[in-house]
């Protein structure tokens, strides 16, 4: 597994909302049993739960997504689907928004 990797929710109540899930947990911490993601929504859905900074906007095989950093949640990685790519690329946007959770700046 590798930090920014987007998998296939497999939470038949979610992932209508949230068709993916961002790992954003360190890969330094691949033994844990449990990874910390971020829900990502198609942003033609979710635009009214973005905020600024709080929520990059990525984009994946064409469509935008919002990661919706305010709904970070620790899962068991057996609740994880196919992987479906690497979005290391908006890694410092992703690291703002966690900072502006934890911080607030």
């Amino acid at each position: 597994m590798s930090q920014f990797t987007v998998y296939k929710n497999n939470n038949p109540k979610t992932r209508k909302t949230y068709p993916y899930l961002l790992d954003i947990q360190s890969d330094l911490l691949d033994q844990l049993r449990t990874t910390i993601v971020i829900p990502l929504g198609k942003y033609s859905v979710v635009k009214n739960q973005v905020i600024t900074k709080l929520c990059p906007i990525v984009e994946i095989d064409g469509v935008e997504y919002a990661a919706l950093t305010q709904q970070l949640a620790g899962i068991d990685r057996t609740l994880l689907g196919a992987e479906v790519a690497n979005i290391s690329d908006y890694r410092s946007e992703f690291i703002g928004a966690i900072d502006l959770i934890v911080s607030g700046i």
